[in-house]
């Protein structure tokens, strides 16, 4: 077997896994839900809004920031559908990290985990 079919048979696997299934569903949700998508309506607004506040120097990057993540924060207390997209988002792109770092460990040899400080784990040095 070839390295590209080896790495379409890791796309077909990471498509298959429930981490992608629970994100497919979860985006489904969120797709159908009138509420849901009013509410990222708003939070988008809002991102554009501190984007424009940012640039014509109303409000600083650091400012913007905080008020973004409060904006984020409000969206997702308002809405569970959300908040279940993000949290199934959060979980494949661990999945996905997770397989990218294996990946760099066989070619580079270096464990993405590694601290280089062996109190932190069993030793690899």
């Amino acid at each position: 077997m070839t390295l590209l079919e080896k790495a379409h048979e890791l796309g077909e696997m990471i498509k298959e896994c429930p981490e992608m299934k629970a994100l497919q569903d979860a985006e489904k949700r969120q797709e159908e839900d009138k509420d849901a998508q009013e509410i990222l309506k708003e939070f988008n607004l809002k991102r554009m809004n501190l984007v424009r506040d940012m640039q014509s120097e109303k409000i600083t990057r650091e400012e913007a920031a905080i008020k973004n993540s409060q904006a984020f924060s409000e969206m997702l207390e308002k809405s569970e559908t959300i908040k279940n997209f993000v949290e199934a988002k959060k979980d494949f792109d661990a999945v996905v990290s997770e397989v990218n770092g294996i990946i760099n460990y066989y070619i580079t040899g270096q464990d993405p985990n590694c601290t280089h400080d062996c109190s932190t784990c069993g030793g690899c040095h």
